[in-house]
């Protein structure tokens, strides 16, 4: 066992390259048979430690799961279960996770699985639970995912940085978003996040996730560290970290504009996938550098133009969409485009003809609308879907009816053009102190009336922890903007929490209120 264990240790720090040369020599050596040969003889007598260690060092090696070896050593496991200490268990558990299923290993899986149920609330030792927790994974009943975390939680107060990094990742593992554990391993995380490799920055990022854990202080603190270092880093592991943040709707400001400046600089390392993944991030983001936002966009758009002949119909797609909820028309891929839209050959597709078609869409409103060319009309044609409302805004309207004193006064699911609908919308007068009757006001060229529209929107459409909207919901804004309107957003979860007469007081200050009514762009940030 001890021979196994110390080629498995060596074995596991070498390259892939050496490892494929080390194990045919392994393989091949003489003294490696008779070893396995002594272990198949030996299999029902050895002790228990040196059973699952010498299966461990045998997996890890490489030796093939249906050798008659290995067989053999899951066999005599599930004979001598019962007999493992926590420490086997644990190490057991670590072999079973990376062995293919086969009859013998699902039998020693779901024995295992009984035996933890047993002894969880006896095992003190955070290494072991939380190894327990990775390797059962995300398919043990929730009863056993309950019991693993009161164990942990029964031992939180003497958390150490490297065991709140294992119990974090192995909570994604177990697919569990435990907060009692999760809380004090983050807290720990940013503590020590300078000692964290990049990685394990990305893995974090990645089981936040898949937790659906939204903790702004832990990722703040992992952007920051990341920013303070960025020339250490390779631009590509930077694209790496941003497009993770970019998955959780978190935007780390300040590596954006350090990241943007890197690819003003040298963007020649912008392959079509980065440059792709570039776009995406900021586009979902909503985010233009500050101080450089042309020169920006331009290199962007000149790196676009450079893979053209290799880029795919989808990708050019996804690209210029990206662009355009930036506010940017690049304008030689906007003509291959709509040459490749003229011959339908955007569409093929089945599975992808819905968004291909909803991206086209926005495209072609962006070409209208973000034309230095628009003009505001004089009127915007509307049309009043329903005078139903969805139960998430019920309680706006109410707020609305009790403010104003009068359905009549306000608009409610109003339909415009290029496919936008807006919740609520309010006319006022001129000076922007009085509202009006929707229906006095029909008449009247825009210029003698302000109009305010109302969106309430989810949590998601907004950067997390912040009010700043993300990319779809910001081309929104700008598009109302263009029409005429005076935009005002709303978190609706935030607005549902609030009592009733704090939601009149709440919309009062945003109908009446000048600050209400900014003139510059989302762009400006």
């Amino acid at each position: 066992t001890n021979s196994l264990t110390m080629a498995w240790r060596l074995f596991k720090n070498l390259s892939e390259e050496q490892q494929r040369y080390e194990k045919q020599l392994i393989f091949e050596h003489a003294a490696f048979e008779k070893l396995c040969q002594q272990l198949l003889r030996n299999a029902r007598r050895v002790t228990r430690g040196d059973l699952v260690f010498s299966l461990h060092a045998l997996v890890n090696l490489g030796v093939p799961q249906n050798t008659l070896l290995v067989q053999t050593l899951v066999r005599v496991c599930q004979e001598k279960l019962n007999q493992l200490d926590n420490r086997c268990i644990s190490v057991l558990a670590t072999t079973l996770a990376v062995m293919e299923k086969d009859k013998n290993v699902s039998a020693l899986q779901a024995g295992l699985q009984l035996l933890v149920e047993q002894r969880v609330s006896s095992i003190r030792d955070i290494f072991i639970l939380q190894n327990l927790m990775k390797c059962l994974g995300k398919d043990a009943p929730i009863f056993l995912k309950k019991k693993l975390e009161m164990a942990v939680v029964r031992e939180i107060d003497g958390l150490t940085f490297p065991n709140a990094l294992r119990l974090f990742l192995a909570l994604a593992a177990m697919n569990y978003c435990s907060l009692p554990v999760l809380n004090p391993c983050s807290k720990k995380i940013q503590e020590n996040v300078h000692d964290v490799p990049f990685r394990v920055l990305i893995s974090i990022l990645e089981a936040c996730h898949t937790l659906q854990y939204r903790n702004v202080k832990l990722l703040s603190a992992l952007a920051d560290y990341v920013s303070s270092t960025a020339y250490l880093w390779d631009k590509r592991q930077i694209i790496l970290f941003l497009s993770a943040c970019e998955t959780l709707g978190f935007q780390p400001t300040e590596l954006l504009d350090i990241f943007a400046e890197k690819v003003t600089e040298d963007p020649d390392f912008l392959n079509l996938k980065n440059l792709l993944i570039v776009l995406r991030v900021y586009s979902r983001l909503n985010h233009v550098p500050r101080g450089q936002k042309h020169l920006f966009f331009e290199t962007l758009h000149n790196c676009l133009n450079k893979c053209l002949p290799q880029i795919s119909h989808t990708e050019l797609l996804k690209a210029v969409y990206s662009l355009g909820i930036l506010g940017y028309l690049p304008h030689h891929a906007l003509d291959e485009l709509l040459q490749k839209d003229s011959k339908d050959e955007l569409t093929l597709s089945d599975d992808l003809k819905e968004q291909n078609t909803m991206m086209l869409h926005c495209v072609k409103t962006c070409m209208e609308l973000d034309s230095p060319s628009f003009t505001k009309p004089a009127f915007v044609l509307t049309e009043n879907l329903s005078s139903l409302v969805s139960l998430s805004l019920r309680k706006a309207q109410e707020a609305l009816i009790e403010l104003l004193g009068d359905e009549n006064m306000f608009q409610q699911n109003v339909q415009l053009p290029y496919r936008y609908h807006i919740d609520f919308e309010i006319r006022m007068d001129s000076d922007r102190k009085k509202v009006l009757p929707v229906a006095a006001t029909d008449d009247h060229p825009d210029s003698h009336v302000q109009r305010l529209a109302f969106l309430f929107a989810p949590m998601s459409a907004f950067c997390l922890g912040t009010t700043h909207p993300q990319g779809k919901l910001a081309m929104k804004k700008r598009h109302l903007n263009k029409l005429g309107y005076h935009v005002i957003l709303i978190q609706n979860k935030k607005f549902q929490e609030m009592k009733n007469e704090d939601a009149v007081e709440f919309l009062k200050r945003k109908i009446y209120s000048e600050d209400f009514f900014p003139e510059a762009t989302v762009q400006d940030n």
